[in-house]
């Protein structure tokens, strides 16, 4: 290798030196051409315009032709002596410049038409939709609603006379849409409560277009919480995830058919956890919410709220009317909890005290003493208000005015911790409840009951 460099620059080198002698003898042959003109056109005067030696002028002019004809050539002659000399370098082992002729050029063309074409990037949602999508589905529900014509209008004798007799109420049919997704693989669906309830029909439509009768295995009003069979086998599921793990920035993908328009897909994060029912304003249902600014709005009830690996994490329930990016679902522990009551026996039982409560500050001190004649204790706590009659908490013996302090073994600072706690339990369970009362702290044992269900 250093002996073929060696060689290449001695080429080089002689070749360089050949080419510059030759430059030097073309050099001293133009020079001597030169001066044979210089004396030639100092013959005649360059500056005179007189007819008479217009002919020296163009002589002149001929003169500086030729001289820069000869330069050129000599120029020409010095470049093809330095390229004969350089030449040798190709000779001796250096590749020449390869000559791209035209069917080589279509032969690259052909080369590169065949490269295969990169795939289009995706990212985190998108997997998301091709994974779980197929395990959305629409819910179509129909209710026949019957309204009562008040008695005053049948038996009026002015009416009859203009209306006739008036029938005692007048039916209609209400439709209803809503999502809802597929946790087994032979047609158990999950979807809330509230696009079910009290429907004549239900149709469940997949995101391929085939459609189901589903049968309603049971609802919960309590947690908006429904559970739908359909007659089918090898269908596509949502993987559940662990929601008390859960923690606010993380992502959430929601995927429904809001205001009909299926396989709508929405991108935010979790904002909060632990929203008690009275801050969503559903005070009648016992849910703590999982709060997400990914966009959801009528029709997306059911749906399923998904975090980045495309496991579920909540059932989409609510939203605030008049707010934007705040949406609210239910976390799917209770779903599921709640869901596999309603699958063995077609209803769900919650545990309850029995009283009516509410946390004590100093605005709700003063409005409580203006408006009962309750005694309230100075301090902080949870103020029993009412106590049902015929309850577990006044078969325990709790009244009143009493302020809770501590259930089992949990301190309780609010109402909702006082409900979380109570939820924790099953039914029949016996709960030691210590009461702040008079001044002194008592500890009451409540065997804790199934909340009768409301008609």
């Amino acid at each position: 290798m250093g002996a073929g460099r060696s060689q290449a620059s001695q080429a080089y080198h002689f070749g360089v030196t050949g080419a510059s002698y030759r430059l030097s003898t073309v050099n001293s042959t133009l020079n001597d051409l030169c001066v044979s003109l210089k004396t030639l056109l100092l013959m005649t005067d360059p500056f005179h315009t007189d007819e008479s030696t217009r002919p020296a002028n163009r002589l002149q002019q001929t003169g500086q032709a030729l001289v820069l004809m000869l330069v050129g050539a000599g120029l020409a002659t010095v470049g093809t002596g330095a390229l004969q000399a350089v030449q040798p370098l190709f000779d001796n082992g250096t590749p020449e410049p390869e000559v791209v002729t035209p069917e080589a050029s279509k032969t690259n063309q052909g080369a590169i038409a065949q490269v295969s074409p990169v795939p289009a990037p995706t990212n985190f949602v998108s997997d998301i939709v091709q994974e779980v999508g197929p395990a959305v589905v629409r819910i179509d529900a129909s209710r026949t609603v019957t309204t009562q014509v008040p008695e005053i209008f049948r038996r009026n004798p002015a009416f009859r006379q203009f209306f006739g007799d008036m029938p005692e109420g007048r039916e209609r049919t209400e439709q209803g849409v809503g999502s809802g997704f597929i946790i087994s693989a032979d047609g158990r669906i999950l979807t809330n409560a509230h696009v079910v309830e009290g429907a004549d029909t239900v149709q469940v439509t997949l995101r391929d277009g085939r459609t189901f009768e589903g049968q309603v295995m049971g609802t919960d009003p309590l947690t908006d919480v429904a559970v739908i069979d359909i007659e089918a086998d090898d269908l596509p599921t949502a993987r559940l995830s662990n929601s008390d793990q859960l923690q606010p920035g993380e992502w959430a993908v929601a995927i429904g058919n809001p205001l009909g328009l299926d396989n709508t897909v929405t991108v935010g994060i979790i904002s909060a956890t632990g929203r008690s029912s009275g801050q969503v304003g559903v005070a009648d249902q016992r849910v703590n919410f999982i709060q997400t600014d990914a966009a959801i709005n009528p029709g997306n009830s059911g749906g399923p709220l998904l975090n980045e690996r495309g496991e579920v994490i909540g059932m989409n329930t609510a939203v605030i009317q008049g707010a934007q990016g705040i949406g609210f679902a239910i976390p799917i522990n209770s779903v599921n909890r709640i869901a596999e009551q309603l699958i063995a026996t077609g209803r769900a039982e919650h545990p309850y005290l029995g009283i009516r409560m509410v946390t004590l500050n100093d605005q709700v001190r003063a409005n409580l003493e203006q408006q009962t004649d309750l005694t309230i204790p100075e301090g902080e706590g949870v103020l029993v208000v009412e106590v049902l009659p015929d309850s577990p908490a006044a078969r325990a013996g709790l009244e009143p005015g009493d302020v809770l302090v501590q259930i089992a073994e949990t301190i309780v600072a609010d109402a909702e911790a006082v409900q979380a706690e109570v939820n924790a339990n099953a039914v029949g369970t016996e709960v030691p409840v210590t009461v702040r009362r008079e001044g002194r702290n008592e500890t009451f044992t409540v065997q804790l009951e199934a909340m009768p269900i409301q008609s």
